[in-house]
């Protein structure tokens, strides 16, 4: 399992300095639920917005 995951989305609220995601788990997921074929047909939907 990865140690560190890397974050670019600095307006999310597990953002952490240094790219870093302090979140305690991670859920990524197909668009609409299909078979992912790349990186565009997927998303991070542990995202939440800061406050």
């Amino acid at each position: 399992m990865a140690q560190d995951v890397l974050c670019e989305v600095n307006n999310c609220s597990y953002w952490e300095k240094g790219n870093k995601c302090k979140a305690k788990s991670i859920y990524v997921a197909s668009h609409k639920g299909k078979k992912a074929s790349n990186v565009e047909e997927t998303d991070c939907t542990t995202f939440e917005p800061q406050v």
